[in-house]
């Protein structure tokens, strides 16, 4: 389960991906996307420290992303946020720990099953951009309401 920091953080960031290179300030940010304004704040100052927004005073103010929303994986985001996309401590690749109780990895079913769960969370994160939700929105939205 990801953190609400973190699906705040991506949700954040779509926002600033539909702007389309324009800035968003922090308040509209909260509006639009239903996130209290001060753990905002703190969520998009942690990513513009990381190198993922950047933000400008002023009248045309505000928070924008760095790179095109094509290249922001949700991974990337989630490893940012949260830390190791590992539902394991032996299977994480930034944070390995052999786990106490252990008798041996390579005899290990629990861990077998887990690294195939690992590696299909990590292929559908590490694949999945910004820009991919922009596109599921548009086609959800582009859809005919069923007859009834």
């Amino acid at each position: 389960m990801i953190s609400r920091k973190a699906k705040y953080a991506l949700r954040a960031l779509v926002a600033l991906a539909q702007a389309e290179g324009g800035s968003l300030v922090i308040s509209e940010i909260a509006r639009r996307q239903r996130i209290p304004k001060k753990f905002l704040e703190q969520i998009l100052l942690e990513l513009k420290h990381e190198g993922i927004l950047a933000s400008r005073r002023g009248k045309i103010g505000g928070y924008m992303l760095v790179r095109r929303p094509e290249q922001v994986t949700y991974g990337e985001i989630l490893r940012l946020v949260d830390g190791p996309i590992a539902p394991l401590p032996c299977l994480s690749r930034s944070a390995y720990q052999r786990c106490a109780d252990c008798n041996g990895e390579e005899n290990c079913e629990v861990r077998r099953v887990f690294a195939r769960v690992a590696e299909a969370s990590r292929a559908v994160l590490d694949r999945t951009t910004l820009a991919d939700s922009l596109a599921a929105a548009e086609q959800a939205m582009a859809l005919p309401e069923p007859a009834e």
